[in-house]
């Protein structure tokens, strides 16, 4: 059994969920103590027990110690098989966070699965739900990954009652990665306001084209308002085309203008593109698990983050692939795996 230190590093939810999908994905049985032991609140919530049961029946798992507060698990993986997955995290615990845990063992499945996830769409401290259709997949894709997915209704903080749907193929051997230089044909964007007047969702795509206007590039943000959702919430979501591809995004707030929603998404998105590097520094902690099992790569990143080294040190334990990062004076790195 590898013993995986919960406080390591960011010491958060995303070491404990990349620690068990790299598990089940491997085969591997793991025991992880001090859970999120650097966090106010310290041990399992519920968005990360139910992250867990879902790799643990998608695995066909024995594991120990899965309860709300706990700060110590096992966990023994067995078949990875397709099936049908159905997870409600409750509220507005975040969607996004529980598929990035279920995607990298989805990928050694038998067969086919989907997996339906309720909860919140569009939540702080974790991607948007249209940051990772837009760009985390279209970035995996470049590797062989094969996933749709489909934002069937948003949920937002504090009621929730989103509900997403993933249908994920197999892939017998992920392609290594080698992507260092950023090329940029097109920003395209997602608005989106429910339950809230239509103006919100166009106003904060016209904060977003105020700041880009003067960039020189084509730009194309589709407005999307509706009013299927438990409560009120808007958000936008903006990202490159071409080669590589980087992301920035922003969500509204009581007191806020739409305008500023819009200006702040388009900030990030010049943020990384200023840096000339293929992948963000939200996709430079998502990626290291699939680099660590396809191997042989070479990606350059916008920045690295105190949850990349976390995902790279937990990635090296379990998988036993060999990392390495050269940073540079602005902030951007590569990454390089073997």
């Amino acid at each position: 059994m590898i013993e995986i230190e919960g406080s390591y590093g960011e010491g958060g939810g995303a070491l404990l969920r990349v620690a068990t999908a790299l598990a089940a994905f491997t085969g591997r049985s793991i025991h992880l103590d001090h859970i999120r032991a650097n966090r106010p609140q310290t041990g399992l919530m519920p968005q990360h027990l139910h992250a867990v049961k879902a790799i643990g029946q998608l695995s066909q798992a024995h594991m120990k110690g899965l309860e709300i507060g706990s700060e110590e698990i096992e966990f023994h993986p067995g078949k990875i098989e397709g099936q049908d997955i159905t997870v409600d995290v409750k509220t507005a615990g975040s969607i996004s966070l529980v598929l990035q845990a279920i995607m990298i063992p989805a990928v050694k499945a038998d067969s086919p699965f989907r997996v339906t996830v309720r909860g919140g769409t569009d939540v702080r401290w974790s991607p948007l739900m249209d940051y990772l259709k837009n760009v985390t997949l279209p970035l995996l894709g470049l590797m062989g990954y094969q996933a749709h997915l489909e934002i069937e209704r948003r949920g937002y903080y504090p009621r929730g009652g989103g509900q997403v749907e993933m249908m994920i193929t197999p892939t017998p051997q992920l392609e290594p990665l080698t992507l260092t230089q950023l090329r940029v044909k097109r920003i395209r964007g997602v608005s989106h306001a429910t339950r809230l007047p239509g103006h919100v969702a166009r106003r904060q795509a016209d904060g977003a084209r105020k700041i880009l206007g003067d960039e020189g590039y084509d730009i194309d943000i589709r407005v999307e308002v509706n009013q299927d959702a438990l409560g009120p919430g808007s958000g936008i979501v903006l990202w490159s085309e071409g080669q590589g591809r980087v992301g920035g995004s922003a969500l509204g707030e009581r007191g806020k203008r739409a305008e500023k929603v819009g200006e702040d998404a388009a900030r990030e998105l010049l943020f990384h593109l200023e840096r000339d590097a293929p992948l963000d520094s939200h996709l430079s902690d998502q990626i290291i698990p699939y680099l660590a099992l396809a191997g042989d790569s070479r990606v350059k990143v916008a920045q690295i983050t105190p949850h990349t080294l976390t995902n790279i040190h937990v990635a090296e334990e379990i998988t036993r692939a060999c990392f390495s990062v050269q940073e540079n004076r602005d902030g951007s790195a590569l990454i390089m795996v073997e």
